[in-house]
Order: structure tokens, then C-alpha cells, then sequence
């Protein structure tokens, strides 16, 4: 492969660098902004399951807040502390997903886009290496996965998520509830319960704090 290539799709990154997956030896470190950054699940699934049977020594994963706001997503990340990699959460949102192996190769993913994401996967040591300082650097500013939760990070079911992005929106009251199909009283209702599981005293505040805490998108 060359130094520096752009690969459009998992698919497509799965075919031409998927044995990059499987030649972890020493360290397979990924900063992303939740557990969902590959749009086709099948693939993620086959990536993971590569870097699994790799026989990495050393398994890092640098994740937003929002990586933690369902259910499902905890328990996978509590599943690969079992499983001996350690894992931090960063104090804000993440960008794209950015993978570095070995420190020999780096896997940059774009953002969505319609025709699907591009990912930039590079050998070039200068790139490679800055890439890894940078999630170093982030990752000794990140705090360990079991601290973080001993801090009480809000969990915001489906509904509440759909108010938040419905305060987002800017919509009045009125109209918010009529396209959740809601009550008015039911949708003030769940606004005030929002506010009091993310301790906001306002509805900016809650929109402040749920993007400090990744969970806005």
C-alpha cells in the first residue's frame, strides 16, 4: 500500500486494509465519538472481532461521553475492560473515529457524507507519529472508564434524547409536542425531568451541558 491512500466505505477499507485489523502485535489504540462511528454494523463487527484474535498486548479506546448513553454501549465497554483493555472517556465530544496500529499504520475516518465516509489510511512515520501524540495527549487528559461512572454520567433514555433534540430545534412547546405526539404537559414534563438529570437550572444550560457531555447528537 502507498505511504498515504483514501478508502471510500468499510467495505472497501475491510478489503483493501482489513489486515491491518489482524496484524496487531503490540498496541491497537482508537479515539472515537461512540460506539457506532462505522455506519454498517457487520463491519464493525468483523473489525473487532480482528483485532480480538490479533494477539494485541496492549488495547486502548478513547471514547466521547456519548459512547455511555445507552445501556448496550456500557456493557460492551465494561465487556473489553474484562476482556484486559483499558478504556477512558474524554471530557467532551471526539471527532471521527482515528485508529493507530502498532504505531506503523493510522486509519483516519472522515465524516458522513451521502456517498459514504472516506478514510485516509497512512504508513508515513511523521504522520503516523503525530497522529498517536495527539491521542496520547488526549488520553492522559481522559479519565479511566470506572472513575467516570463513580461520577454519575447522566443516562438519557430514547424518549428524553428526542426532547433534548427537540429543545435543539428551537420549536415552541406547542409544536414540539405535537411532533412527538405528545401532551403539552407531558412534553413540559419530560423538558423538567431533562433539566434534572442533566442538573441544569435552564433549558440553555441543558443544551450546554448535554453537548459537554457528548450526548446532543
Amino acid at each position: 500500500m502507498a505511504e498515504s491512500v483514501t478508502i471510500h466505505g468499510e467495505l472497501e477499507l475491510l478489503a483493501r486494509a482489513g489486515q491491518m485489523f489482524s496484524s496487531v502485535r503490540e498496541e491497537f489504540v482508537c479515539a472515537a465519538r461512540d460506539l457506532d462511528t462505522w455506519p454498517r454494523p457487520a463491519a464493525r463487527e468483523v473489525a473487532r472481532a480482528r483485532v480480538r484474535e490479533s494477539g494485541a498486548q496492549r488495547v486502548r479506546k478513547l471514547l466521547s461521553p456519548a459512547a455511555l448513553a445507552d445501556e448496550g454501549g456500557r456493557e460492551h465497554l465494561h465487556a473489553l475492560l474484562a476482556q484486559g483493555a483499558r478504556v477512558r472517556i474524554a471530557a467532551g465530544a471526539l471527532p471521527h473515529e482515528t485508529i493507530v496500529i502498532d504505531r506503523r499504520y493510522a486509519i483516519l475516518a472522515g465524516p458522513d457524507s451521502p456517498s459514504g465516509r472516506a478514510y485516509t489510511v497512512t504508513t508515513e512515520p511523521t504522520l503516523v507519529g503525530g497522529v498517536y501524540a495527539l491521542f496520547d495527549a488526549a488520553w492522559a487528559a481522559a479519565t479511566d472508564l470506572t472513575s467516570f461512572l463513580r461520577g454519575e454520567q447522566p443516562h438519557l433514555d430514547t424518549a428524553s434524547r428526542t426532547v433534548l433534540r427537540a429543545l435543539g430545534s428551537g420549536a415552541t412547546d406547542a409544536a414540539a409536542a405535537r411532533e412527538l405526539g405528545m401532551s403539552l404537559r407531558t412534553y413540559r414534563r419530560r423538558v423538567a425531568e431533562l433539566l434534572d438529570a442533566l442538573d441544569a437550572g435552564s433549558r440553555f444550560q441543558a443544551g450546554v451541558r448535554a453537548g459537554e457531555l457528548g450526548l446532543s447528537g
